[in-house]
């Protein structure tokens, strides 16, 4: 019995070292490159804005951040191996509203589990939409789109080139705004279309939108304050839609896991950054709104929020993933 327990003390005084050497890769974080997994091609509003952050971040700390791009599968491939990476702090992934809210109601099995395999580190940026009409489309306002559609039911058509473009769309018909769907595979082939008159009305991002002012006439935006980026535009609750807000949006995230130290440093460098006058402008350059500041409880609740809120407008329209 004395030689087990012996050889017991042994061992522990053994590892007994090995804590220090722990908490110090801990805290000399990074000390070597870090890759934000981007789970959409590159020049992507969300990954213009990414670049911009791990810029800033490898000026903050001293060490290279850099963009990884991983499209497919409507994002589902590059959130998975971002949720599959080993969570040491040098994999981050920067989600977003499809990735982290829409696609866990819209696929069977995406890959990953928004909920479980990932902390949220913080709300980078809200992505408004505008609904727009094109040169044929006979409407100068929301008010007039909406009487139109319910006049021609299923009649008016509009240009949507994303999923949240759809949940746009579908929030409006459950609003009693009959219009028709076209899908395009992406913002460029969607306002080509609308500008050359083919559809009469376009629903995309703000960012998206603003590339086609002077040629397209947007009738509303979908934020809850008018947006300064699009001057002179209402909002859809001005013009008979009450509660009408969605915006998609991205939060930097690590995979389940990452110690807390790192969380916290990536936080605080994150918040150093989304506070500077320059970021402010150029994020509104890109269309996107400032997001609200949030700590780590809160944003997971708001995030679980979020997937519930798109998961009731998905069922009741009976999305299905293309």
């Amino acid at each position: 019995m004395k030689s087990i327990a012996r050889r017991l003390a042994l061992g522990l005084l053994a590892a007994l070292p090995l804590l220090p050497l722990a908490a110090q890769a801990q805290s000399d974080w990074p000390n070597r490159p870090v890759r934000i997994i981007v789970a959409y091609p590159p020049g992507q509003s969300t990954d213009i804005a990414t670049r911009y952050f791990a810029n800033k971040l490898t000026l903050a700390l001293g060490q290279s951040f850099f963009v990884e791009n991983k499209p497919g599968a409507s994002g589902n491939i590059g959130t998975a191996l971002a949720a599959r990476a080993t969570p040491d702090g040098y994999t981050l992934v920067m989600g977003a509203n499809g990735t982290h809210a829409i696609n866990p109601a819209l696929f069977a099995s995406p890959g990953f589990d928004a909920d479980k395999d990932f902390d949220a580190i913080v709300l980078t940026a809200l992505i408004p939409f505008a609904i727009s009409a094109g040169p044929n489309a006979g409407v100068n306002s929301l008010t007039e789109l909406i009487a139109l559609a319910r006049s021609k039911p299923g009649k008016v058509d509009v240009a949507i080139p994303s999923v949240t473009g759809q949940l746009v769309l579908e929030m409006l018909k459950q609003r009693d705004v009959p219009l028709f769907a076209v899908k395009f595979k992406g913002s460029s082939d969607a306002m080509t279309a609308t500008m050359g008159g083919h559809v009469s009305v376009l629903i995309d991002t703000v960012a998206a939108t603003r590339s086609g002012l002077g040629k397209i006439k947007p009738l509303a935006v979908t934020t809850a304050a008018p947006m300064a980026s699009m001057p002179g535009v209402k909002t859809a609750r001005e013009q008979g839609l009450p509660n009408f807000t969605i915006a998609a949006w991205n939060a930097l995230m690590v995979p389940h896991g990452v110690p807390a130290d790192i969380q916290a440093r990536l936080a605080t460098e994150m918040r150093k950054i989304l506070d500077l006058p320059e970021t402010h402008k150029a994020l509104s350059d890109l269309g996107f709104e400032n997001a609200p500041v949030m700590n780590a409880t809160e944003l997971t609740a708001w995030l679980r929020e979020e997937r519930r809120n798109y998961a009731q407008v998905i069922n009741t329209a009976q999305m299905k993933a293309e």
